[in-house]
């Protein structure tokens, strides 16, 4: 007999059964995935394969029947993830966090109740003083997505959507100088013994990035114009070639416009809302049928003549120039869009499960609470609180008082 043996024949030593460690502050989430009502938006939050790992993890997921048809995520692939299939929005909204694309539209409002937390774009420069009010008066906690900011200080759901915009916008231009919709009739690129189509791209963020690399690959010639410095110097080094870039300054901008094919506004905006910086008149100098798309439509546009369109009709002419102005361009490809969106929000759903809920995340990260547009009656976001003259209250004051 070994000693071991010996000794537990002696002190009555046996091994004995432990009970395995409990997350401290774990907290089990109900999602509500409702199908989106606003025109022509097919994303979801999240897909099948998030939904699967939610649910390993010991939370629900509620997803109205039909949500994920637009992205191509049929009922079936959810359910097989371990999805509640509801058949009203009703049930959805009966959830204790709805996640959600576009902005609560006025049909979902009396789906809403007291202290529930919703996750959605805002799209700022479209909003009434009156739907604040009324997500104060129900106490609800909202999280605008486009505000969300990383611990580095970057804006993630912004950074994904823009590079699929960046992508796809140069894409649309193409569609947009063909003869086939009125266009100038020209390829965008360029082919030997042919003059390269002139692009001009106002911005030098993610947008402008992958709009650039994109029409690099087709050949075309581009000008990229910003208000910052750093922006363009970050911009250069990031697609690694030497692109022609310049400060926003009236003559110069104004004479690259007239002579483009294709002006792409992609300015970030300042305090929620994009300076207007290509006037009527310069586009009224523009060649017949050039086009325009105005990526920072939603919000507010950064070129004077710009309006919102739909997908369903989204363009229109001024001064004989085409514009393309939807503010939903990531809808275009609803699938990658909706697996990019859910690779930023399924982490944080985690995150919030293992804090304790959405609103103990809020606290233990600082870094977070800018997405933060509503809590509890409270305003909390700086940019609404001026926009509408609001009560603001740091929010940061309280996280320093509870870490």
């Amino acid at each position: 007999m070994t000693g071991f043996g010996e000794l537990a024949q002696q002190t009555a030593l046996y091994p004995q059964e432990a009970l395995a460690p409990v997350k401290v502050g774990q907290q089990r989430l109900l999602i509500g995935l409702p199908k989106e009502v606003s025109l022509q938006e097919n994303r979801i939050g999240l897909t099948p394969e998030a939904v699967a790992i939610l649910v390993r993890n010991g939370h629900q997921v509620v997803i109205e029947k039909g949500a994920g048809e637009g992205a191509q995520f049929p009922d079936h692939e959810y359910s097989e993830a371990g999805a509640q299939i509801a058949y009203s929005p009703q049930e959805v909204f009966a959830s204790d966090l709805i996640l959600k694309i576009e902005p609560l539209v006025e049909q979902e409002f009396g789906h809403l109740k007291n202290g529930q937390k919703i996750i959605s774009a805002l799209n700022l420069p479209s909003r009434e003083r009156s739907y604040f009010e009324f997500l104060n008066e129900k106490h609800i906690t909202g999280i605008s997505y486009e505000y969300i900011e990383d611990k580095v200080g970057g804006l993630p759901v912004i950074r994904s959507l823009s590079e699929i915009v960046g992508s796809t916008v140069m894409l649309i231009a193409a569609e947009y100088l063909s003869s086939a919709n009125n266009g100038r009739g020209i390829i965008l690129g360029g082919i030997t013994g042919v003059p390269p189509t002139k692009v001009v791209i106002i911005g030098a963020g993610t947008v402008a990035e992958y709009a650039a690399r994109t029409a690099l690959g087709l050949g075309a010639e581009i000008k990229i114009f910003d208000q910052h410095i750093y922006r363009l110097q970050r911009l250069k080094y990031a697609i690694g070639q030497n692109i022609y870039t310049s400060i926003i300054e009236t003559d110069t901008l104004a004479e690259a416009i007239q002579r483009a094919d294709v002006v792409i506004g992609a300015l970030r905006p300042n305090d929620g809302f994009s300076p207007s910086i290509v006037t009527e008149e310069m586009v009224s100098r523009m060649k017949p049928n050039s086009v325009i798309i105005d990526v920072s439509i939603d919000q507010g546009g950064c070129i004077e003549t710009s309006r919102i369109t739909t997908h369903k009709e989204p363009t229109y002419r001024v001064h004989d120039v085409i514009h393309y102005c939807v503010p939903n361009i990531a809808s275009r490809v609803a699938h990658t869009a909706s697996m990019a969106l859910s690779n930023v929000f399924l982490p944080m759903l985690l995150r919030a499960g293992n804090t304790g809920g959405i609103e103990q995340m809020m606290f233990a990260n600082r870094w977070f609470s800018k997405g933060v547009y509503c809590h509890g009656g409270m305003l909390t976001n700086p940019i609404i609180a001026k926009k509408f003259n609001m009560r603001h209250k740091d929010l940061s004051l309280l996280l320093a008082a509870r870490m």
